[in-house]
């Protein structure tokens, strides 16, 4: 079978790679092209393009790059038609990925969304389009089967890829200080996410609380897609370690974590981890997000739990007082305690392991019965 598969950043690249390894392991002929980064194609897959040229953060950037996201369309709409896939397999991303699909029904070309669009946050709307133009949708999160069903569309809840990917991340972590020349004090990561314009958002505001715990090393995992000159540019002279594609490893060797609003939350989370949540954009583009949000929280933590387990930071609350005073909680035994037990009950609530391997065979069962 030939696989055509498009993500638009990092965590889709993660997910992609591990379904393109038990896709292969149930088709032998399998062949894959795809839209996304080095680990869907170390895993094999023909890279057409990479998400590092696909990500536009916030209302106001998108509308800046709307040529560029136009040529992305017609270049990946006219890839698909000269390599005919047997299947399209589109991960999150829906700005890009709902046009595509819209656009592969009408060719007849099958469609299958893994991981789906958080329409169930806004733009709830857009449920329809998915029911008309997907044969198949894979959700990772509880509640989106009961959202789906409210609309008369049965999917397929295979658990969170998350879990996969963690439990495959089997590095040695006992000489994982002394190999990145850290200090023997005790972590506190930084995750300040991705994009260069969070970073630039975000770390500022991260370094700062770091100044008033001098008792931690503060570490910054670097996004693979970003130069350590980048983040040496907001650090200017302060000597604070920088580790690039290795956030697991550190993240399981910290104390406690500051992380940007994303999938980085949920991984904090199921590593086990202590975390604050935090949020800072474009005033602008955050004032329309707010008035289109259906959702209490802004953190996959306190969706799936459907209550507050982690502290959000959001806007004007994001601050140096703010989140030392969190941090300062982060590292109390009790409070930690009650965090680290909910994170139990969310892992439970995630389905354990094993989502690529139930995505892949529902994937290539729909297409053995079709042929």
């Amino acid at each position: 079978m030939k696989y055509y598969i498009i993500a638009g950043e990092a965590s889709g690249d993660l997910h992609g790679s591990n379904l393109i390894r038990e896709l292969k392991k149930q088709d032998n002929q399998a062949q894959f092209r795809c839209w996304g980064g080095d680990l869907m194609k170390e895993q094999g897959a023909v890279l057409v393009k990479h998400y590092r040229e696909l990500a536009f953060m916030g209302f106001l950037e998108v509308v800046m790059n709307l040529k560029t996201i136009f040529n992305n369309l017609k270049l990946c709409k006219s890839d698909i038609e000269k390599n005919l896939p047997d299947v399209l397999i589109l991960i999150d991303y829906p700005g890009f990925n709902m046009r595509i699909a819209e656009w592969a029904h009408l060719k007849g070309i099958k469609v299958v969304y893994y991981i789906s669009p958080q329409i169930w946050a806004w733009k709830q709307n857009r449920v329809h389009k998915i029911k008309r133009d997907v044969d198949k949708m894979l959700v990772i999160l509880p509640f989106e089967k009961d959202f789906y069903a409210r609309f008369q569309m049965e999917v397929d809840f295979v658990g969170h890829p998350l879990l996969d990917a963690l439990a495959q991340d089997q590095q040695d972590g006992n000489n994982w200080k002394k190999e990145n020349h850290l200090d023997e004090r005790e972590i506190i990561a930084l995750l300040p996410g991705s994009r260069k314009q969070e970073i630039s958002t975000m770390l500022p505001l991260m370094l700062e609380a770091s100044s008033s715990f001098t008792e931690y090393q503060f570490v910054i995992a670097a996004a693979p897609s970003q130069p350590e000159s980048f983040y040496r540019e907001i650090t200017v002279d302060r000597k604070i370690p920088i580790v690039a594609g290795q956030t697991y490893q550190l993240l399981k060797n910290s104390k406690a974590a500051l992380v940007t609003s994303g999938t980085a939350t949920l991984e904090t989370a199921l590593i086990g981890i202590p975390e604050v949540v935090c949020y800072k954009g474009n005033f602008l583009s955050y004032q329309i997000a707010r008035q289109l949000v259906k959702v209490k929280f802004i953190s996959l933590v306190n969706l799936v739990m459907d209550r507050e387990v982690v502290k959000e930071l959001i806007q004007e609350n994001l601050n140096k007082k703010e989140l030392e005073a969190e941090l300062k909680k982060l590292l109390t035994p009790e409070y930690r305690h009650a965090m680290l037990k909910d994170f139990d009950a969310l892992r439970a609530l995630l389905g354990g392991i094993g989502a690529s391997e139930k995505a892949a065979s529902i994937i290539f069962r729909m297409l053995s019965q079709s042929t």
